[in-house]
């Protein structure tokens, strides 16, 4: 586990103001994480995210940008979000100190992507819908908000402690579980999003040959992508894994096929 920290990308979601990026990269470099991506189109780096930054602006000058989301996350085989608000369509939502916990696991062979969002606004539900899994760090009802490199802070400090925890006991095992039902055996290398994103894509176009949601609920075929989304997700898809769920949908689509040419 070594270079498990190489393998976590902080990636921050529109933010407004240069301070609160150089503070995300101060931050950063206090827990020994080096990996920041931007999602803005209009972002750069001026004195003030420079002068935030206070000795960690290697992390900052070496930052990459993406002007959409899709981009940033592209190549990441495993994604965490963050948020303050929950509702039942944001999918399972843990305390930071259990949901870093799997992220921990599976950095070993996995690039993890972990998204903060707008100061204002957070993530929106369609940016939440890309996530595996939404973290939440407790905070008291008279001031729920944090700022963007409190947040940044506490999620990489809880990360760092997970490590120390697991070099303590010698033995990671027993935190597995993230809080999560079921347990895992030994971490393994997931898809990356392009290609899980790619499979949903066509497991919507499937559902739209069975014409799930043409009558009564429009809304039933976009409501089991996000369920099937929140579901994989959690768990990750391995290679394996992928190619069966596409060989499920050749079967489909061969099977309809033959049953229009026979009708």
């Amino acid at each position: 586990m070594k270079d498990w920290k190489n393998n976590i990308y902080f990636v921050l979601v529109e933010p407004r103001e240069p301070g609160n990026v150089g503070a995300t990269a101060r931050a950063m470099k206090n827990m020994g994480f080096g990996n920041l991506r931007i999602v803005s189109s209009s972002f750069s780096i001026n004195e003030e995210a420079r002068w935030f930054a206070r000795n960690a602006q290697d992390v900052l000058e070496a930052a990459r940008t993406y002007p959409v989301l899709q981009e940033a996350i592209t190549d990441m085989s495993y994604i965490a979000g963050t948020a303050r608000r929950k509702g039942k369509r944001r999918g399972l939502i843990l305390p930071v100190e259990s949901g870093v916990k799997r992220l921990y696991e599976l950095s070993c062979v996995n690039k993890i992507a972990v998204l903060f969002g707008r100061e204002d606004r957070g993530l929106f539900n369609e940016e939440v819908d890309e996530c595996s899994l939404i973290m939440n760090i407790p905070t008291d009802n008279s001031q729920p908000s944090l700022n963007l490199g409190q947040a940044v802070l506490l999620t990489a400090y809880e990360l760092s402690r997970v490590e120390r925890m697991g070099r303590e006991t010698s033995d990671i095992g027993p935190l597995s579980s993230a809080g999560l039902p079921g347990a895992w055996s030994a971490p393994q290398a997931f898809v990356d999003h392009r290609e899980v994103s790619s499979l949903f894509e066509r497991m919507a176009a499937v559902l739209d040959m069975l014409q799930y949601g043409d009558r009564g609920d429009s809304d039933l075929k976009g409501r089991i992508i996000q369920n099937l989304r929140h579901f994989m997700g959690r768990a990750g898809l391995t290679e394996g894994e992928l190619h069966m769920f596409h060989g499920i949908c050749s079967q489909i689509e061969m099977m309809l096929g033959k049953v229009g040419r026979d009708a």
